[in-house]
């Protein structure tokens, strides 16, 4: 199926599984049905299976958004403990669709829990309390983490109660974007067609053979089991001759629970960082401008001791501690979790690189212990020439027999939907699915809705320019925004580097302290003539705080 007619059925307000192979365009047809949804102000839920996939799409978590975090059964009394939350309340009663993206990564309990959170909101029993549900994915991803025992059936979600029920329409792209017409295209379709052929069978593995003699630092390195992540993220950093701070996890409460939230939360219980470090954010926090994996680099330790992050975004964010919480039905912690919220990021697992679209990556597929891994990693590169590949195990190229029998099904039902509806007929239904969900078919406010949406976010760091230049002091402006005077500082430094002729006049700090700073800078040697504070702080006999220093090195 084209996305055009993929697009077409989600606006005439069906249930829907848009599904198909890695590149065709998932994530696009879906921020392209948001939008329109946006425009036209009809209340949406964007959720994910899981915290990456969720920033993808600028949403949630389904566990968060529903209230279902990681319980497998629901109580009547949990049930009314939400509906007792207004903020639950409010956007249950409002949302109109709900889009749930990486479907095959929620387990089939959790697909029924969400339906019936929706029916006991709702007051009705239709599936998912009458809401469009819009799923996307591809089964041939990574399933559900389930028990030992649980076999496929057990946890993929098309095998739930409230699948069958939604009688979604299937629609599978099957147009290839990412790898366009180069070899790891080919390869992806016989993975996905289970007809390897010996030739690609070969190229595979002159790929592994390869990298005996190449660049095996290339980052990130995707490993199939966390000890391998973990050893290639101790290596890195020991390699930077810096000092390494210690953050360890605080946790409050219940024994039994505390364990399974610690196995539940992607922060460490205990992490070493340094200056230089590759991290990721593991927790949401949108005010701070971080999320589920956000990625950036340590430069700095503030003076409490936390760590100051720059993002690829070019966002500096101080990295305060997090808290994680399991909660009974009266809203009583039952154990607490604290911790910063970052882990080290030069590797991560293949199952949490799902979603991810990569540039370059070096990826290991010895060790593959679960069918669908191979095809999870390659697929997140968009070239085989800039994979590098450490070898690779018999399972590795096999996908899980459920799943394919599944998606040859699905290929059927996505032809039947396309043969039975015409891009004519359907666009007659979009102005009355949009104001059956109370929203605007006025062309006027649609067109003012999309300009407003068109208008560029304005970057963090101008923002805090433009309250500088208002005359504000960094105290007011870090009231002002709720950011610390940290975050503030890392701010200005940008403004600095790219709008010199900025007026920072307004800062206010001793002229002694000036020229003590100018002393330190032309004394001291920097690595790569990137300033850093904490040689200045020790240049200074420690008499001089960091934030007088950063005060007068935008000063100067």
């Amino acid at each position: 199926m084209t996305q055009e007619k993929a697009l077409a059925l989600l606006k005439s307000g069906r249930n829907i599984f848009l599904t198909g192979s890695a590149g065709t365009g998932k994530t696009y047809v879906l921020n392209q049905y948001i939008q329109y949804l946006k425009d036209r102000k009809v209340p949406t839920a964007v959720t994910a299976s899981t915290g990456i996939a969720a920033t993808h799409l600028n949403g949630m978590t389904i566990h968060s958004w529903s209230g279902i975090g990681i319980k497998d059964n629901l109580s009547l009394a949990h049930l009314i403990f939400l509906q007792q939350k207004k903020y639950m309340r409010d956007k249950m009663e409002d949302v109109k669709v709900l889009i749930i993206d990486e479907i095959s990564m929620l387990h089939r309990k959790q697909l029924d829990l969400v339906n019936e959170v929706l029916q006991f909101f709702k007051g009705n029993t239709l599936p998912f309390g009458g809401v469009q549900v819009v799923f996307s994915g591809d089964f041939f991803q990574l399933p559900p983490i389930g028990s030992e025992w649980e076999t496929s059936k057990h946890k993929f979600c098309f095998m739930s109660h409230a699948w069958v029920q939604a009688q979604l329409k299937v629609c599978y792209l099957t147009q290839q974007y990412r790898q366009s017409k180069n070899f790891l295209n080919q390869l992806l379709n016989e993975i996905r067609s289970r007809n390897l052929s010996s030739e690609s069978y070969n190229l595979v593995n002159e790929k592994a053979q390869e990298a005996m003699y190449s660049d095996v630092n290339r980052f990130p390195q995707l490993y199939t089991h966390n000890a391998d992540v973990d050893k290639i993220n101790e290596i890195q950093l020991n390699l930077i001759n810096a000092p390494a701070k210690k953050f360890k996890a605080m946790v409050k409460g219940n024994k039994t629970l505390g364990e399974t939230l610690k196995n539940n939360v992607l922060a460490p219980e205990i992490i070493y960082l340094k200056e230089g470090a590759e991290v990721m954010f593991v927790k949401n926090n949108f005010e701070k401008l971080y999320s589920n994996g956000t990625l950036g680099v340590v430069r700095d330790f503030t003076e409490e001791g936390f760590p100051l992050v720059e993002t690829k975004d070019g966002n500096w964010i101080e990295a305060r501690s997090e808290e994680w919480k399991i909660e009974d039905e009266t809203g009583k912690t039952l154990v607490s979790y604290t911790q910063i919220p970052l882990r080290l990021a030069w590797a991560i697992t293949i199952h949490k690189s799902q979603g991810m679209t990569l540039d370059e990556a070096c990826v290991d597929l010895r060790k593959t212990f679960e069918k669908g891994q191979g095809y999870v990693a390659l697929s997140r590169l968009k070239d085989f020439d800039k994979l590098t590949l450490l070898g690779v195990n018999d399972l590795a190229m096999q996908l899980d027999d459920l799943a394919f029998r599944a998606d040859r099904r699905f290929l059927e039902l996505s032809d039947e939907v396309d043969s039975e509806f015409e891009l004519d007929d359907l666009s007659s239904e979009h102005r009355i699915f949009v104001l059956k969900c109370g929203g605007t078919v006025d062309e006027k406010e649609i067109k003012k809705n999309r300009q407003k949406k068109k208008s560029k976010k304005k970057a963090t760091h101008l923002v805090t320019k433009e309250m500088l230049d208002s005359g504000l002091s960094l105290e007011e402006i870090a009231e002002e925004r709720g950011y610390s005077l940290e975050t503030i500082f890392g701010h200005l430094n940008k403004v600095k580097k790219n709008y010199p002729k900025t007026d920072f006049s307004s800062i206010v700090v001793d002229k002694d302290i000036i020229i003590q700073v100018k002393k330190a800078l032309q004394k001291i040697e920097f690595k790569d003539n990137e300033i850093k504070l904490k040689p200045i702080f020790e240049f200074l006999n420690e008499m001089v705080s960091y934030e007088d220093i950063q005060r007068a090195l935008l000063k100067i």
